[in-house]
């Protein structure tokens, strides 16, 4: 008696039917470091807005060279002067 093989026929899928990587699919990508989640943008619920802001390009050589963090500490000045 000869033994059915049952489905072990492995079955080919091209290449070309793989879905788009469109920009949608980008946007809704993670990016890892390792095991761990990097979340683009500002958090939920975060106060800050974007605005569009001319300033003297030696301010924000000034802020710049403190690395990191600059438009952070440049807000900070910004609240000082205000007064906030």
């Amino acid at each position: 008696m000869e033994k059915s093989k049952g489905d072990t026929e492995r079955k080919w899928v091209d290449p070309d039917d793989a879905p788009e990587m469109d920009d949608d699919w980008f946007e809704r990508a993670e990016i890892r470091l390792g095991d761990k989640i990097i979340r683009r943008g500002r958090p939920p619920g975060s106060a800050k807005r974007l605005v569009s802001l001319r300033l003297d390009q030696a301010v924000i050589d000034h802020f710049r060279a403190g690395g990191p963090g600059w438009q952070s500490r440049l807000n900070e000045a910004l609240r000082k002067a205000a007064g906030l």
